[in-house]
């Protein structure tokens, strides 16, 4: 169905395009909702004032029950330390391949993807750029610029499809991207089946990135396995639409 809408929202009647187009970002927020919803970043502990919450940590506040003990009194929660689990924050470029013909499925695709990224950018307090690519580089979204998540699913779902491919170009924004991140961790995923359409080699600019992950439709991902193998990437092939957020939460993994 989501296809189907996607490719609605192009209508040429006026009235019918503005319902759908009010309809579609809700239904792709919701899907991508319903996913593991997983956050993104490995967790750490880090030592807080046991008056603010957390595990208390035994070993770390042994000195000031001791110092306590030998006043004679108990300690306060203050002296004590405890322990809290912190998500670092993560930077993600998402990049969309909007060479060729942005059919429904393409569309609905990529919109799937802008919503599960954005959502668990906002949930593990990360920053997100998107970029829209065919043989130039687009920013949809710039790294920095809020734009809540129906907002980055309207964007996506107004791009309109063109010829070329260059992944270098991607490749190279991306890095552009994320080199203002203020993360530690800085991903960039890559929605594409990979094939080039240009003549220049994106090895190199894909290897210059900290992080790649691949996304290419299982129907077509042959060439998006061999490009993920020789850049060092992590690589999944997407069967189904319902299934894109698990597949995110996976390669996202630390």
């Amino acid at each position: 169905m989501l296809p189907l809408l996607a490719l609605m929202s192009r209508a040429t009647d006026p009235a019918l395009r503005a319902r759908v187009q009010a309809l579609v970002p809700r239904l792709v927020l919701e899907r991508a909702r319903s996913g593991p919803h997983g956050r993104i970043g490995a967790g750490r502990l880090r030592p807080v004032r046991a008056d603010r919450g957390g595990d208390l940590d035994l070993d770390a506040s042994l000195e000031a029950v001791a110092v306590a003990r030998g006043e004679g009194r108990p300690p306060s929660l203050d002296e004590l330390t405890a322990s809290v689990w912190e998500r670092p924050a993560t930077a993600l470029c998402l990049l969309v391949d909007r060479s060729g013909s942005m059919d429904g499925q393409r569309l609905a695709t990529a919109a799937m993807a802008a919503a599960a990224c954005a959502l668990r950018a906002a949930e593990s307090g990360g920053e997100l750029a998107v970029v829209a690519f065919d043989r130039r580089a687009e920013p949809v979204v710039a790294l920095g610029t809020p734009s809540p998540a129906r907002r980055t699913v309207e964007r996506v779902l107004g791009l309109r499809g063109h010829g070329m491919t260059s992944l270098d170009a991607a490749l190279r924004a991306a890095r552009e991207q994320l080199a203002r991140a203020r993360a530690r961790r800085r991903i960039t995923v890559l929605l594409s089946d990979c094939r080039v359409t240009d003549d220049v080699d994106p090895l190199p600019a894909a290897r210059g990135l900290d992080e790649l992950l691949v996304v290419a439709p299982a129907s077509d991902h042959d060439e998006a396995r061999r490009f993920a193998r020789e850049a060092g990437a992590r690589m999944a092939s997407l069967d189904r639409l319902a299934e894109l957020p698990a597949v995110l939460d996976h390669l996202l993994a630390p």
